[in-house]
């Protein structure tokens, strides 16, 4: 059997995270990913002020140049089926000049990949059970068996496995549920540049809301979110994803969207139901149980009309290495037992609430803009959420999780290891 300090089950955004975090205060974690390398699902991401914050706490902010990518400041919204149109703004740079950005998703999590020395991460490793065991002395280790027959005993488990995870479900959490929509999401690429001042617009009507962003001179994000029908069909294939966007769902949509589309580069584009956790599910749920604990979609899947599922992620990851390397600090190493599960209740304690609001207002945001077709939503959605877009979402993206402990260089065996894991 196999023998780690810890063991992290995924290597997303979450995952690969929560590595560094750990790897900053000394603890070295066993990442098993189940895909044969790293996956970059969802083409783009949206990082906000907390997002920014989460990884300058965990020193690869710089490895994102903001150069790159330029922020997002302002943005069109424009009404279908009036023409009525509605300017919103994104919150201004906080005290430390961060901005929301979008950047490619594979760029962060390269980003994160290249701070793990090359064993950190073993691919094509697919969870098959978890066991809690208690060993003589009293300590606790989490036995992890392996659809390949390997064994693997940790000193704490930590769940980054996705939206359908195998740790929350073993935690005896509830399914996430589905929220009546879904989302097509993809990159539209012009060789030439796409020669559009766009910044963000977006497009609604009723039952549907689409946009597109600006990446680069070069590249744009789309999307385009729906209400489910019950058995609906969604195909899988992308050139069926964007033969039916163009022809069916958006076919009515300004030419200036389904320009973006046409230039969609099949490999992105993406076709799923939005899922979320009920937020009392979160709150009074089992987070944890013993040295076993959730972190990212695993621990709070949300729908993404807030734009923060990966920036919570990120929040997550730098809060639960506190909190172990407030350990580490105490105990000059990572000790089996009570206290790594005293230090994961803590964690949690602090997490939930604030992804619990998170979830909520993703909802709302989405309900409000997309499935209401009465006067009431139409009022909500025109005269405050578009009006006051900035202000309502600024406080939950300028959120700030804070630093991690400063940990004895002796403590940490990492600090000259350069090895990248892709």
């Amino acid at each position: 059997m196999e023998e780690h300090d810890v063991v992290i089950v995924g290597a997303g955004i979450a995952g690969l995270a929560t590595a560094i975090a750990l790897k900053r205060v000394g603890v070295k974690a066993l990442v098993l990913e189940k895909s044969e390398g790293l996956r970059a699902t969802g083409a783009a991401i949206g990082l906000h002020q907390n997002a920014w914050l989460a990884l300058e706490a965990l020193g690869v902010a710089h490895k994102l140049p903001t150069t790159t990518y330029p922020p997002l400041r302002k943005g069109i919204v424009t009404n279908i089926d009036t023409g009525a149109t509605q300017q919103i703004t994104f919150p201004q740079p906080d005290k430390h000049g961060h901005e929301t950005r979008l950047i490619h998703r594979k760029a962060l999590l390269e980003a994160l990949a290249e701070e793990l020395p090359v064993d950190t991460v073993r691919f094509s490793s697919k969870l098959k059970s978890i066991v809690n065991l208690q060993a003589e002395e009293g300590s606790f280790y989490a036995i992890i068996h392996m659809e390949d027959g390997v064994s693997i005993k940790a000193k704490a488990l930590i769940g980054c496995d996705g939206v359908h995870s195998v740790v929350a479900r073993w935690l005896g959490l509830t399914a996430p549920v589905h929220s009546g929509r879904w989302a097509v999401r993809g990159l539209a690429i012009f060789p030439e540049g796409h020669g559009l001042d766009v910044g963000f617009q977006q497009f609604v009507t009723i039952g549907k809301r689409a946009g597109f962003a600006e990446l680069n001179d070069k590249e744009l994000y789309w999307f385009l979110a729906g209400k489910s029908s019950k058995g609906e069909d969604i195909p899988h294939d992308p050139e069926m994803i964007k033969k039916e966007v163009i022809s069916n769902f958006a076919k009515n949509f300004p030419t200036s969207y389904l320009r973006v589309v046409q230039h969609s580069d099949l490999s992105t584009l993406t076709w799923a139901p939005l899922l979320f956790r009920f937020p009392w599910d979160v709150i009074l749920g089992n987070l944890s149980k013993g040295n076993i604990t959730v972190a990212g979609d695993a621990m709070h899947p949300m729908t993404p009309d807030l734009g923060q599922g990966g920036c919570s992620a990120l929040e997550d990851a730098v809060v639960l290495g506190r909190h172990i390397g407030n350990l580490i600090v105490k105990n000059k190493k990572l000790v089996a037992g009570d206290q790594v599960a005293e230090a994961l209740e803590r964690y949690v304690k602090e997490r939930k609430w604030r992804v619990a609001k998170l979830i909520v207002g993703a909802y709302l945001a989405g309900w409000v803009q997309q499935d209401g077709s009465g006067w009431f939503t139409k009022f909500l959605r025109d005269s405050i959420f578009y009006r006051h877009f900035s202000s309502l979402i600024s406080n939950d993206k300028q959120y700030d999780c804070g630093k991690l402990p400063c940990v004895s260089s002796s403590n940490n065996e990492f600090d000259n290891d350069q090895r990248k894991i892709y």
